[in-house]
């Protein structure tokens, strides 16, 4: 990675973790899942992070998306220790500034594929209840979908399924993609066109961060995190 780049990726970090330790309290023990962790993300990047089942790949997307807490050091999010942010303050940075992509879908099968789109737009104040729908047209285009608008998720591929995802978790505009095994139940030609999707999502300045066991996410990767033992190491490309 070249000085430029190396000085572009400081000037505009969105996420930073100093020192960031995690642990869970089994009966008889406990369990240390993230130790000492130094890490930062930014915007107009796609970041894998790759280790082995248990590694601690899974709790770290938790708490970079505010869904899980750490016991020590700091996590800020766009400048802001989010420790010392209170519940709904949380909600709302998480609302506005992050997505989420799954291995499995979560769509809800009763709701059409636009309508599965609108779901997170209902929370959000700022979005005209009266453009929630074209929106959510114009997100099913952006991912290829235009074709399947009034389709229910039973009558889609998993790649569709999973298209239609990522157009809702882009609902809210978020600057920030986190996607947990996004390829995990898809076959290799699928796979190839959501991580074509998300690095698309990076060249408009968003920064992606996906957990994967495929090794083929390299081949996007600006940047790529290996968790070992709960500690991290990066690898420039």
């Amino acid at each position: 990675m070249n000085k430029e780049i190396q000085e572009n990726l400081h000037k505009n970090i969105v996420m930073k973790l100093e020192n960031v330790k995690k642990s869970y309290k089994t009966k008889n023990k406990k369990i240390d899942v993230l130790s000492n962790v130094n890490i930062d993300f930014s915007n107009g990047y796609f970041y894998a992070i790759m280790g082995h089942s248990g590694s601690g790949k899974s709790t770290l997307i938790n708490i970079l998306g505010l869904t899980d807490t750490i016991d020590s050091g700091t996590y800020e999010l766009y400048g802001k220790n989010v420790s010392d942010l209170k519940d709904t303050e949380l909600s709302n940075l998480r609302m506005k500034n992050i997505g989420f992509v799954f291995q499995e879908f979560y769509l809800n099968p009763t709701l059409k594929a636009f309508e599965n789109v609108m779901v997170p737009m209902l929370i959000n104040k700022e979005i005209n209840p009266k453009e929630r729908k074209q929106k959510a047209l114009d997100l099913l285009k952006s991912v290829g979908l235009e074709e399947r608008i009034d389709h229910y998720p039973r009558e889609l591929s998993g790649g569709e399924q999973q298209r239609v995802a990522i157009a809702r978790c882009l609902a809210n505009n978020p600057n920030i993609i986190l996607a947990d095994e996004p390829t995990g139940n898809l076959d290799e030609k699928t796979e190839k066109e959501i991580f074509t999707l998300l690095k698309n999502l990076v060249k408009k300045g968003k920064c992606v961060i996906v957990v994967s066991h495929s090794n083929d996410v390299k081949k996007y990767a600006d940047k790529i995190y290996k968790i070992v033992d709960g500690k991290v190491d990066g690898d420039n490309k």
